[in-house]
């Protein structure tokens, strides 16, 4: 049997939702077997760097934090579900993998 692993990740948690939600739509409709939305571990990315451009002065800091936001959706696979899943409208920045898996 195989089956259909959505791999979503943006850094704006509320577009990985709206799409979660689009593609739990789409598996209610169509009554595929869905497991997920499975979140993965928030990645962070830190950068931090000092206000002053010279180096005199007091020593402040400047924290700048990029959060990426994963989650993973498996799909049991059907023709008419996947093809409503290729149309969901992706928005600007979030990206999205699909991968066949056996099981």
């Amino acid at each position: 049997m195989q089956k259909a692993r959505i791999k979503i990740a943006s850094t704006d948690i509320n577009k990985v939702i709206q799409v979660c939600q689009y593609i739990k739509d789409i598996s209610t409709k169509t009554g595929v077997l869905m497991r997920g939305p499975i979140p993965l571990p928030t990645k962070k990315l830190k950068l931090t760097t000092r206000k002053s451009p010279d180096g005199e002065g007091k020593a402040s800091w400047e924290r700048y934090e990029m959060r990426v936001h994963k989650r993973i959706i498996d799909l049991g696979i059907d023709e008419r579900a996947l093809r409503l899943v290729m149309r969901v409208p992706i928005p600007e920045g979030l990206n999205i993998e699909i991968e066949m898996i056996d099981v």
